[in-house]
């Protein structure tokens, strides 16, 4: 795959480190009814906070070349911030037409 040889080491690390914790985070942090993908977003800020860390030259502790010491407490202390990220919602985009007669509510 000549294609990666233009991708650093340590993109494909954060990378796959944002999506272990991320899980971890999910599976283990007490907060009713959550969506993945918020934590996952939330998670990916705190690990590009982290290589911020690290690309202002911080002392931090590496994992090859992604930055681990400084990329993990700063996705954990996000994490509450998961429920301001915008959700797309389910309901259709186009109007409704005037005339249809509403459904009935819900009991």
């Amino acid at each position: 795959m000549p294609l990666l040889r233009f991708i650093p080491p340590g993109v494909i690390v954060a990378v796959l480190a944002a999506l272990i914790f991320s899980l971890v985070f999910y599976a283990l942090l007490p907060y009713r009814r959550r969506a993945y993908v918020p934590i996952l977003v939330v998670t990916a800020a705190g690990f590009a906070l982290g290589q911020l860390w690290d690309f202002i030259g911080l002392p931090s502790f590496r994992l090859g070349q992604a930055n681990m010491a400084p990329a993990i407490p700063f996705a954990l202390l996000l994490q509450p911030l998961a429920r301001f990220v915008p959700r797309p919602s389910r309901e259709p985009k186009e109007p409704k037409d005037a005339n249809e007669p509403k459904p009935p509510p819900d009991i």
